[in-house]
């Protein structure tokens, strides 16, 4: 990279924070700083969300899946989709109408105190060591592709983080997401377009199929043993599509949604995230299945510890004209930064909102007031950001990963399995109180029993052959526990009629207060007015025309999307004031209907 795509780095960074600290004008209280006071837009949720869910892995994982095996990974991305408009028809919507501010309400709702103290602890512990993976796997990365020093980057990132997300909380993380989609998406839509370009269209893309040296490699469905442990046979696309579609729909869910204005706009955002995926599905997938057919010396050249892992970053190094490089390294920045911002905020938020409460009532402590839980909610941002960054540095320094297998070991055991009570908790009404760990620790015996037996006999157990031993016990279990709901307390009964009422019910005009709808959209179209016209500048850097056609191409999308949301947030305040009107003048005719009839009768 030049000395031109570092800068843009550094000042995108420096733009991150300070769109962090302009949206903590929203966060005024517990409510604001944990879930957005629950009044964020459709498509600011949705952006939120479909960030969220993609990281560097994106660009280096699942590429190298890609470059390795061809289409067989659409299944992974099929799954996403097709949860993504299941959530946008139903339960998306459910979820927001739980009226939660945390998804451990949710579960204190569902199932009872036990199971929200369980995943609560459970989840900060394990986000502790967990959360740092994708900044110290994409330090990693960086430095072996673009020969950027690690731990500096691990330190200037987790600081940016931390820095936005201590000021505006839920708000923050949410527009910096959105930003950050802005972006994401032109950018690697440029390089998608470039890599077409450069392999013959879209009838050279297809013809890459056929070629001798990639037909068996990029065959859909691999035969077995033609991949390690199982990998890409139409047993691994089965499994893999399952675990995938029912990671998304669950329990957990919720904490995608729980900042919207209602269940509608959770809905919409559901939508919105389907619809993002399938964009993103075509224009990821196809750069690394290019970089195979045309670059592979110089993806077998970058060691980043896995094949094919630089492919993405090898395509776009081939094709991005001077100055956009910079913006490619960003965007892969902030699919990483997405990631972490949120895994922080909803671990500060379960803190002060489910971790604390329950503490202080043990010791016989008075409930906080909302401004000092706000306090406390930053105090835990500033530690659970550093704690990760410094667990990042940490790892990038190790030359054993004994703590780092460990916690994934851990992940695998109760990862899986937990998945299950969090569907039927949702699904299913006939739990018993005890349902949530009897499910959970009958899922977790095939886990179990595959380390040990790989301790003991060395046989192998490889991710297909757990999954489908855990959904079978962790199904078995489900529907045994069912018959015993009939015998449990009737007061256990009524909370759980109670938590499915309230679920369906969708909230009143009430319940969602004043609209924030325009001061959303007048905020982000001011803060992506201000990236567009940075993007612009990349236009002094020395290129032919085609490169000046890509930098106009990728700002002219920022800055259309920022007169969009202008133009839509002076519409709103014009309806406002319009209402508003109406309603006085309303008001003004029922005073003086009253004054002439007490006139009429003295």
């Amino acid at each position: 990279m030049q000395t031109s795509d570092y800068i843009t780095i550094g000042i995108y960074l420096v733009f991150l924070v300070a769109v962090g600290w302009f949206f903590g004008r929203l966060s005024h209280s517990s409510s604001d700083f944990v879930r957005g006071g629950g009044k964020a837009t459709w498509w600011l949720v949705g952006s939120s969300s479909l960030m969220a869910g993609i990281s560097a892995f994106t660009f280096t994982g699942n590429a190298a899946a890609a470059y390795e095996a061809g289409p067989t990974l659409l299944v992974i991305y099929l799954a996403t989709i097709c949860a993504f408009f299941i959530q946008g028809a139903w339960i998306a919507g459910w979820l927001r109408q739980t009226r939660a501010y945390t998804v451990a309400d949710v579960l204190r709702w569902r199932f009872g105190p036990s199971v929200e103290q369980f995943k609560s602890y459970y989840g900060l512990i394990f986000g502790l060591f967990s959360g740092a993976i994708p900044l110290w796997a994409l330090a990693v990365f960086c430095a072996s592709v673009f020969n950027i020093p690690p731990v500096p980057m691990i330190l200037i990132l987790g600081t940016v983080v931390t820095l936005y997300s201590i000021r505006g909380g839920k708000w923050a993380v949410m527009g910096n997401d959105f930003v950050q989609s802005l972006v994401l998406f032109p950018i690697t839509i440029l390089v998608a377009w470039y890599c077409l370009k450069e392999v013959g269209g879209v009838q050279g893309l297809v013809d890459v199929f056929s070629r001798p040296d990639l037909k068996a490699d990029f065959a859909l469905i691999k035969p077995e043993g033609a991949f390690p442990d199982g990998k890409f046979t139409w047993k691994w696309m089965v499994v893999a599509f399952l675990i995938q579609l029912t990671g998304q729909l669950n329990l957990l869910t919720a904490t995608r949604y729980l900042a919207a204005a209602d269940g509608r706009e959770a809905s919409r955002a559901a939508y919105f995230c389907g619809f993002g995926m399938i964009l993103g599905t075509l224009i990821w997938f196809t750069p690394p299945l290019v970089a195979r057919a045309l670059w592979a010396p110089e993806v077998q050249s970058i060691d980043v510890g896995q094949v094919g892992g630089s492919a993405y970053a090898v395509a776009a190094m081939q094709v991005l004209p001077n100055g956009l490089m910079g913006i490619m390294v960003s965007a892969m920045l902030a699919a990483t930064l997405s990631t972490m911002d949120t895994t922080i905020n909803t671990n500060a938020g379960i803190f002060i909102r489910n971790i604390l409460p329950a503490l202080r009532r043990v010791f016989g402590k008075e409930e906080l007031s909302d401004q000092r839980s706000l306090f406390v909610g930053r105090v835990a941002t500033v530690v659970l950001g550093a704690f990760n960054t410094g667990m990042a540095v940490w790892y990038s320094q190790m030359e054993g990963f004994g703590l780092f297998d460990s916690m994934l070991i851990i992940g695998s055991i109760i990862g899986m399995p937990l998945i299950i009570p969090m569907l039927a908790g949702l699904l299913i009404k006939s739990l018993p109180r005890w349902g949530f760990f009897s499910i959970l620790g009958v899922a977790m015996i095939p886990s179990l029993w595959s380390l040990i037996d790989e301790a003991i006999t060395g046989n192998d157990w490889n991710y297909v052959d757990r999954s489908i031993w855990v959904m079978i016990f962790g199904t078995v279990a489900t529907f045994a526990s069912m018959p015993f709901y009939r015998s449990q307390p009737a007061a256990f009964r009524q909370k759980v009629e109670a938590f499915f009422e309230r679920m369906h019910t969708p909230l009143s005009e009430e319940e969602r207060g004043e609209s924030t709808d325009h001061v959303q959209a007048h905020m982000l179209g001011m803060t992506t007015l201000v990236m567009g016209g940075f993007i612009l500048l990349l236009l002094f850097l020395p290129n032919p025309l085609s490169g000046r056609i890509a930098i106009l191409s990728v700002a002219g999308c920022v800055l259309l999307v920022a007169g969009l949301l202008l133009l839509a947030s002076h519409r709103i305040r014009l309806r406002q004031r319009k209402r508003d009107s109406a309603a006085a003048s309303a008001m003004d005719n029922a005073l003086e209907c009253q004054g002439a009839a007490e006139d009429s009768h003295p």
